[in-house]
């Protein structure tokens, strides 16, 4: 996975927060033109943004595939975190002096073959890894940042299959695995148009 620039960075730093804006102000302001922006920001990337007051979860949405252009994606998932994220009320204009946000640019899903839970937690890397389990309707993500609050192999899968509706101990063949890998920055949000 390439590197982006921190020029780049900062552009889709940019495009989140002014996404987070019209969200929140309820505004139609017009989705990026993906032509105005360098060819890395054009390619076809699946991306999260995380929105955080304080340490606290604020809102995360994203894909895990790619759909549409780099700079497009973290438009869409900026402004569904903002908004979208059944978890938590819509973000109000008074909290966004409080909100950090955070870009997470995806790398493709890998696919893990494996016999059984041993297995899988040899293939998983912590701190590096961000894991998708897929079985019939139920789908669960964990970012890689996660391992800062659930350093350990066995816990973090266990988590993540409770948060896909499942048992902690439960285990089947029929469920798929995949991995990838995250670069992940971010600003204030305060700050974040100023930080060119």
């Amino acid at each position: 996975m390439n590197n982006l620039s921190d020029e780049m960075r900062n552009m889709l730093i940019d495009v989140a927060r002014l996404a987070v804006l019209s969200a929140v102000h309820s505004s139609t302001t017009n989705d990026p033109v993906p032509d105005a922006f360098p060819q890395p920001l054009r390619l076809q990337r699946a991306t999260f943004v995380t929105l955080r007051a304080g340490e606290e979860l604020r809102g995360c949405c994203g894909t895990l595939e790619p759909r549409r252009p780099l700079v497009l994606d973290v438009w869409t998932s900026a402004r569904a975190a903002a908004r979208e994220d059944h978890r938590f009320e819509p973000l109000r204009p008074n909290e966004l002096d409080e909100i950090n946000l955070e870009i997470c640019v995806l790398s493709p899903l890998t696919r893990l073959t494996v016999a059984d839970q041993r297995e899988l937690l040899a293939q998983i890397r912590p701190g590096a890894d961000g894991l998708y389990l897929k079985l019939g309707t139920r789908r669960a993500t964990f970012l890689p940042k996660v391992w800062e609050s659930l350093p350990e192999r066995t816990q973090f899968l266990r988590q993540l299959k409770i948060k896909a509706g499942l048992e902690d101990r439960f285990w089947s063949s029929d469920i798929e695995w995949f991995r990838y890998s995250a670069e992940s920055f971010g600003a204030h949000f305060a700050t974040a148009a100023t930080c060119h």
